[in-house]
């Protein structure tokens, strides 16, 4: 169990000498900022939930990089705020991966808290989380660059899964990526079948064992990641080695979803880059427990900071959510 998240007080952001947009001059601004493995976004909101601006960035994971995670975020928020006055107030909900505990929070509350009027730091699943269920009460499986589930029961999170690519990450990007190069190895000695798929990785060293063994010593899981997308579309094709990635990583997230359900779970959602691409390869009462999210990760930072966040687009209907 961790805290859902740090709050720390700080002066007002200061980015940007232009004008304010619209009715937001006089007014608080919301920060909304969701940084991964693969990349960053951040998105800015005025009082009324409307969007103001929004960038992207890079990796922005601070277990792997603290301090380039940091300016990474630090870059892409000051591209998100350039058209913002001096006098804009803001307020900020960070949800980051690597942030493990309240510990981790607190560190980057403390080099972030200069830019913000007030700001909460929480894990990046959390937020995601939050977003799914428009702040209410459910769990989440995640399937990006890293997997893990997280519910949310009262107002407290837990965390469990995932334990990063060492270790866990079953059924995540980085794990797929990781097992296809395996096989491809495999291959390569003969004790496995050649497929399209292994073949076409090989080829990107020549079929060279010793280069394939050098690149996979130093690559890190947005790399491993980054072929997560081929293997899982070479599946959907019938590629043997590549279909039997997927059906393994499907296990492993509906795994996951059980633990969910089993823990108290009102509602359940999959999310992140590959919740499509596996769908097809979960257990029929995996998908069937299912619900799609609400909302997505950055409007569950939003709602971390204290926003009002539309939800009319997904729903239907006109409803504003806002935490507390």
């Amino acid at each position: 169990m961790i805290d859902s998240a740090v709050l720390a007080q700080a002066t007002p952001f200061k980015l940007g000498e232009a004008g304010m947009p619209g009715s937001c001059a006089s007014g608080s601004l919301y920060v909304g900022i969701d940084g991964g493995g693969s990349r960053c976004r951040v998105r800015v909101v005025d009082g009324a939930g409307h969007l103001v601006s929004s960038a992207e960035g890079g990796s922005a994971n601070v277990y792997l990089d603290f301090e380039n995670a940091l300016a990474v975020i630090e870059r892409t928020v000051e591209v998100a705020c350039s058209s913002l006055g001096p006098s804009a107030q803001c307020h900020a909900g960070i949800g980051l991966a690597g942030v493990s505990s309240p510990a981790v929070a607190t560190r980057v509350a403390t080099r972030l808290q200069h830019a913000f009027g007030r700001l909460a730091v929480t894990n990046d699943a959390v937020i995601a989380c939050l977003g799914a269920h428009a702040g209410a009460d459910g769990g989440i499986v995640i399937a990006g660059t890293g997997s893990g589930a997280v519910l949310r029961l009262n107002g407290s999170d837990t965390n469990f899964g995932g334990r990063g690519f060492l270790l866990g990450d079953d059924g995540s990007g980085a794990v797929v990526g990781r097992q296809a190069w395996r096989r491809a190895l495999r291959a390569l000695d003969g004790m496995e079948p050649r497929t399209a798929l292994l073949s076409d990785l090989l080829s990107r060293f020549a079929d060279d064992p010793v280069a394939v063994i050098a690149w996979g010593r130093q690559a890190t899981s947005a790399e491993f990641a980054a072929f997560a997308p081929q293997i899982l579309a070479a599946a959907a094709i019938g590629d043997a080695a590549a279909l039997a990635i997927a059906v393994e990583a499907g296990r492993a997230i509906a795994e996951l979803a059980t633990a969910l359900v089993q823990r108290g779970a009102p509602r359940v959602s999959l999310v992140g880059g590959l919740a499509s691409a596996l769908g097809p390869h979960l257990p029929e009462d995996t998908r069937m427990r299912l619900s799609p999210p609400l909302l997505d990760a950055l409007d569950g930072a939003l709602l971390l900071a204290g926003a009002p966040v539309a939800t009319s687009d997904r729903t239907g209907g006109d409803n504003m959510q806002r935490m507390g």
